[in-house]
């Protein structure tokens, strides 16, 4: 399995604090463009819509990755020590859901977000 190096970690990370800030500055511009306020409240609409489908296939990406590697370790754990699959197998589920329980947050903000805004 491939490491992630530092350098790719670092694009990684600016490339992912540049889209938040970018989707955080259109929220704030909003306080100086008072004068147009009829057509703001339209924007900010198009802008946190699409910033919740974002954050769900964010959350679904990052999901993804890290429950196929908890499985893939246990794979691998199993694989090395058959008599430990009893051991491994709780810990594995509970992580497995407390995982997919972080996606199921972001599905709930974002369409929680996107109500308030309505």
């Amino acid at each position: 399995m491939k490491k992630l190096s530092v350098k790719k970690a670092i694009k990684f990370g600016s490339l992912f604090g540049l889209f938040v800030l970018a989707g955080v500055s259109f929220l704030f511009a909003q306080e100086a463009a008072a004068a147009g306020a009829a057509t703001s409240n339209l924007e900010i609409i198009k802008w946190l819509g699409m910033a919740s489908g974002f954050s769900i296939g964010l959350a679904a990406l990052g999901s993804g990755l890290g429950q196929g590697k908890m499985v893939a370790s246990a794979m691998d754990g199993i694989a090395r020590n058959p008599q430990a699959a009893k051991d491994m197998f709780v810990p594995l589920i509970l992580g497995l859901a407390f995982t997919e329980a972080l996606t199921i947050y972001a599905l709930v903000f974002g369409f929680v977000f996107k109500l308030l805004v309505l």
